[in-house]
């Protein structure tokens, strides 16, 4: 196992200016017990838990869990029921909130399967005395205003790409909890470079506001940029900062996991932040490929846990840092029927380039800022040019879906039929990747 110590949180005061002070949560050393590419067996991680719990005074706490929903590869049974074991004895109360962001809540039958419910058990045989929940951010009775961050802060945190106040809300039984912690595996991520750790409250448990920002800050720096940055970004200094509104201790076991089997390859326990700091450090060199040679064709497949394109196109920002200028990435998702459920204005906007809202804010100002970011994080690097009205992108981006061709069109995406695409026939073809379980692992060109 390995340890190392970090430098305590920053927080801010009311005028904005930046500190370095002690957080309202405690700090607590990372502790990790794998790396990249090894194995952490079950046994293992079941010692690890033992023993690193024995660090936090959870005795008569009331303490939430804070645990990812099923578009992650993740091994959750064997997570929630390894911390549910070292827990239920000590603790007043332990809830269980599914960190859902804006996806859809997930259904009472896709919950238990989530969690590993087999046939004849259900969650009060397998986990008793917890209680599950979806983060409901459409009930306001769940949701609970825990404060702003200035305009000050957000200029200084976002390195002047954005310049506006943020209400930050947050779901109540995080908020009302004694200590929250955070359960499940880092990844690199589009928005804030690698995912987890305080992701899972902003935006796992927050609502629209605080969502919105930090993706339009990741946004205007630049899908290509930001994916799999491991160190502190300036959308993971602004997740922090709201983070450090919530008046509780948190902690964090981060997971890094082969992508598309669960398999552990490490696991840290300690504070929020420190602990994925150390697991980012893995997920680094264990979830990115390096290439020779960019890209001209990639046919990204799509597993299941992506039910729309909303979530489906990280098979397309896994790709763009590898891929040629001109190059195509297909999305192949034969179970795929929607655009999104959640988010209907991307129907509206379509898939553009960051210029061409930019270079247009006026017409599309009202527009929420996630919606605008994940536009423009799917379409990639391009410009718009106001005056002839013509966009330029530098990859193409094709739907291999149940969508129909003139949704496809009509949002600005490429349509492949399904019955174009032989998976097999494509393999054998040296112009075109084809990637399995598309959507975890990130690419980039080896420079």
């Amino acid at each position: 196992m390995t340890s190392r110590s970090r430098l305590a949180p920053t927080r801010h005061d009311p005028g904005g200016t930046v500190t370095t002070d002690v957080s309202p949560s405690r700090t607590l050393e990372a502790v990790t017990i794998g790396g990249p590419h090894q194995t952490v067996s079950d046994a293992e991680l079941d010692a690890f838990v033992a023993e690193q719990f024995q660090r936090v005074d959870f005795d008569g706490k009331n303490v939430v869990l804070v645990v990812p929903d099923a578009t992650r590869s993740c091994p959750l049974r064997l997570m929630v029921g390894t911390a549910h074991k070292y827990l239920i004895d000590r603790v007043a109360s332990l809830t269980c909130v599914i960190a859902l962001g804006t996806h859809s809540y997930m259904e009472p039958d896709e919950i238990d399967a989530w969690f590993g419910i087999g046939e004849g058990e259900t969650l009060a045989s397998v986990y008793p005395g917890m209680k599950v929940v979806n983060h409901e951010f459409l009930d306001p009775e769940k949701i609970v205003n825990i404060g702003t961050l200035t305009a000050a802060q957000i200029k200084e945190l976002s390195n002047g790409s954005m310049e506006e106040d943020v209400v930050v809300e947050m779901n109540r039984y995080v908020v009302e909890a004694d200590i929250n912690l955070v359960i499940g595996p880092v990844f690199p991520h589009e928005v804030v470079g690698i995912s987890g750790g305080n992701k899972y409250f902003i935006p796992g448990c927050s609502t629209h506001d605080a969502i919105d920002l930090s993706h339009w800050v990741g946004a205007l720096i630049g899908v290509e940029d930001m994916i799999g940055s491991p160190g502190v970004t300036p959308v993971r200094k602004i997740i922090n900062a709201g983070v450090d509104l919530i008046p509780n201790d948190k902690y964090a076991l981060c997971i890094v996991v082969q992508s598309g089997t669960g398999e552990l390859e490490s696991a840290t326990f300690g504070d929020s932040e420190s602990s994925w700091a150390d697991a980012a450090d893995i997920a680094a060199e264990s979830h990115v490929v390096y290439v020779d040679e960019p890209f001209t064709k990639v046919l990204a497949m799509m597993p299941t846990r992506y039910d729309d394109i909303w979530t489906a196109a990280k098979g397309c920002y896994k790709m763009q840092p590898a891929m040629a200028d001109g190059g195509e990435v297909i999305i192949y998702a034969p179970h795929v029927t929607e655009v999104s459920e959640q988010h209907p204005e991307i129907y509206d906007i379509g898939y553009h380039s960051i210029p061409y809202f930019t270079k247009q804010w006026d017409r599309f100002s009202d527009v929420p800022k996630g919606v605008l970011a994940h536009s423009t994080h799917v379409r990639g690097a391009g410009d718009y040019d106001p005056e002839t009205g013509v966009e330029t992108n530098r990859i193409k981006v094709t739907l291999c879906t149940q969508i129909p061709e003139e949704v496809c069109r009509s949002v600005n995406l490429g349509h492949l039929p399904l019955d174009a695409v032989d998976v097999e026939e494509w393999k054998k073809d040296p112009s075109v990747y084809v990637q399995e379980n598309a959507g975890e692992v990130l690419y980039r060109l080896r420079r």
